[in-house]
C-alpha cells in the first residue's frame, strides 16, 4: 500500500480554476473522504489523482513517488466508478478477470485474485451469472471486485453507491467498511453525502467551490467545525443558525444576544479577540443541543411547523420569533403537543458576519 500526497495541486479549465492548491496528505492504510456539493472540485480532484486529469500546477506523489506525468495504469491506483460498467455477455468471473487475461497475467495468479476477491466480497456463489442476474449491489460488488484483483496500492471510489436505494446504500456502506479493514489499503472515496462520509472516512475532506474548507476525523469536524459551511454541511440535520448580536462580557465570556430575544442570551467563552458590543454574529446549535425550558444557557420561544416520528426520535421543524428556522431533536416520548414551545440552549457555537468561527 502506499501514501498520497498533494502538494499546491491546482486545476484550470482556461481562466476558470476549478481547484485552488490543494494540500493533502493520506497516509498509507488511511480511508480518506472528499465531500462537498456538487461541483466543488471533488471528483476532478480524484481525476486528477488517478490520472484522468492534467494537473494545471503542483505536484501529485503516490507512494513517495512523483506521478504527474506518470500514465493512469503505472500509478498502481484503481479506480470504482458511480456506474459499474460491467460486460453484459460476460460472467462475474470473466468481468472480474477480464484486466487481468488482457495484460497475460500468468493463469493461475489470475484465479487466485479472483478467487480471493469474490470470497472478500461473498459472491463466490454468482460467478457464472451475468450482470443482468445481478441486483444493484451485488453488481456494485462486482464493480469493487475488478479493482481488488489489480492488487493496487491506493483504491479510489468516485460516487460508487449514487446509484443505488437506500437500504442497499447502508447496506454497501458496511460492505466498504468491511472491505478496507480486511484489506488494510489506501482508500479516498469521493460523494456529496455527508452521512456517507461521517460513517466511512478515518479523515474527512470538505471542499467548496475548489477549496478545501476544512480537514479532519469525523467527530472532529462534527464539534469543532471552523466556519459556517462546515458547520451546515457535516451533520443530518444540520445546524442551526440564529441571528444575534453581542451585548457585552462577563467573568465566563462573551455575552450574546439572540435576535428578537431580548432574554435570550447565551454566554459562549472566547479565547481570542471579542467584538465589540453591538456586533452581528451567529449562534449556531445543533439539533440535539436544544433542552426543555430552564436546562442551559438562554430560553428561546419557537413556533412548530411541522413535527417527523422517526420511532424514537421525532426532529420538530420550528421558527424563532426572529423567523430563523430551527429543527429540534427529541424523544419520541417528549414532543409537545402545543404548537409554541420555550426551549434551552444546552451547547452553542459562534459565528462572525463572514461565517468563520469565534473560539
Amino acid at each position: 500500500m502506499a501514501t498520497v500526497t498533494l502538494t499546491n495541486v491546482a486545476k484550470r479549465f482556461g481562466a476558470f480554476e476549478v481547484v485552488h492548491g490543494a494540500n493533502i496528505d493520506i497516509a498509507d492504510g488511511e480511508f480518506v473522504v472528499f465531500v462537498g456539493p456538487s461541483g466543488c472540485g471533488k471528483s476532478t480532484l480524484l481525476r486528477m489523482i488517478a490520472g484522468l486529469e492534467d494537473i494545471s500546477g503542483g505536484e501529485i506523489a503516490i507512494g513517495g513517488k512523483v506521478v504527474n506525468d506518470v500514465e493512469p495504469a503505472d500509478r498502481g491506483i484503481a479506480m470504482v466508478f458511480q456506474s459499474y460498467a460491467l460486460y453484459p455477455h460476460m460472467s462475474v468471473e470473466q468481468n472480474l478477470s477480464f484486466g487481468l487475461r488482457m495484460t497475460g497475467n500468468p493463469k493461475a495468479d489470475t484465479e487466485r485474485r479472483v478467487n480471493r476477491a469474490a470470497e472478500i466480497l461473498r459472491i463466490s456463489e454468482l460467478m457464472e451469472r451475468r450482470p443482468k442476474k445481478l441486483s444493484g449491489g451485488q453488481r456494485q460488488r462486482v464493480a469493487i471486485g475488478r479493482a481488488i484483483v489489480r492488487e493496487p496500492q491506493v483504491f479510489l471510489f468516485d460516487e460508487p453507491l449514487s446509484n443505488l436505494d437506500a437500504e442497499l446504500r447502508v447496506q454497501m456502506r458496511v460492505e466498504i467498511s468491511r472491505l478496507h479493514k480486511e484489506l488494510g489499503a489506501t482508500m479516498v472515496y469521493v460523494t456529496h453525502d455527508q452521512t456517507e462520509a461521517m460513517t466511512l472516512a478515518d479523515r474527512i475532506v470538505v471542499l467548496r467551490a475548489g477549496h478545501i474548507e476544512q480537514i479532519g476525523r469525523p467527530l472532529e469536524l462534527y464539534d469543532n467545525p471552523d466556519n459556517i459551511f462546515v458547520a451546515g454541511f457535516v451533520g443530518s440535520p444540520k445546524m442551526n443558525f440564529i441571528k444575534a448580536h453581542i451585548v457585552g462580557r462577563d467573568a465566563k465570556g462573551v455575552v450574546v444576544e439572540l435576535a428578537g430575544e431580548e432574554k435570550a442570551r447565551v454566554v459562549q467563552p472566547l479565547t481570542g479577540v471579542a467584538p465589540e458590543p453591538g456586533s452581528k454574529v451567529i449562534v449556531g446549535v445543533r439539533p440535539e443541543h436544544f433542552g426543555v425550558a430552564g436546562e442551559g444557557d438562554a430560553d428561546l420561544t419557537v413556533a412548530i411547523d411541522v413535527v417527523e416520528h422517526l420511532g424514537g426520535t421525532s426532529f420538530l421543524y420550528a421558527r424563532t420569533a426572529h423567523g430563523d428556522d430551527v429543527v429540534i431533536q427529541r424523544d419520541a416520548a417528549k414532543v409537545p403537543e402545543t404548537s409554541n414551545v420555550t426551549v434551552s440552549i444546552r451547547k452553542s457555537y459562534l459565528f462572525d458576519e463572514k461565517g468563520m468561527r469565534l473560539r
